[in-house]
């Protein structure tokens, strides 16, 4: 069975695999640099690099179609931030990933590739990060999670229950102290 909504459970995939590459890719170097077989090492580098892609466009895939849906609570201002970092990002994984094919091979193409992967699979994490910060925004500022929760589960009044909620929150943490003294 398929988790509805489907976009935040696929968007952790892009984001923990462009933090993954960068540290495949510089160990695969430094394998390289003590004598490694170029072509073996560099291998895990592209399945990495092929799963960031491929997850990355998942991830745009499913965002679009979920626009509508969060476009009722969130401002669209907010959402436009977010869908442009990841339609930046989502092409650079596709760039990434034609510049690690490179560092396969064996002349002068993978010796200039594979460095460039390196530096490129940094560079990328950065943009990664964008994406993620304003994904985070999307729900935990902007509360585009309650997109998703049912009406009839928290009323019309969710915000006047939730300022309840805290309320008693806070009785119980004074009772709390007051155990303590």
């Amino acid at each position: 069975m398929m988790p509805q909504p489907l976009h935040p459970a696929i968007v952790h995939f892009p984001i923990v695999l462009a933090v993954a590459l960068p540290i495949v890719t510089i160990a695969a170097l430094l394998l390289i640099m003590r004598g490694e077989e170029a072509r073996r090492v560099w291998l895990p580098v592209l399945f990495v690099a092929i799963a960031l892609a491929g997850s990355a466009w998942i991830a745009v895939q499913t965002g679009a179609r979920e626009e509508d849906a969060v476009e009722d609570v969130v401002s669209r201002s907010a959402i436009h931030e977010h869908e442009e970092a990841a339609e930046v990002f989502m092409p650079l994984t596709f760039a990434m990933l034609l510049l690690v094919g490179g560092g396969l091979f064996t002349n002068r193409v993978g010796k200039v590739a594979r460095p460039a992967a390196a530096v490129a699979s940094v560079v990328l994490l950065g943009f990664g990060f964008q994406v993620g910060e304003s994904g985070g925004e999307l729900v935990y500022e902007h509360g585009a999670a309650s997109a998703y929760v049912a009406s009839s589960d928290q009323g019309p009044d969710r915000a006047d229950n939730r300022h309840e909620r805290d309320g008693r929150e806070h009785e119980d943490e004074g009772r709390d102290q007051d155990d303590r003294r």
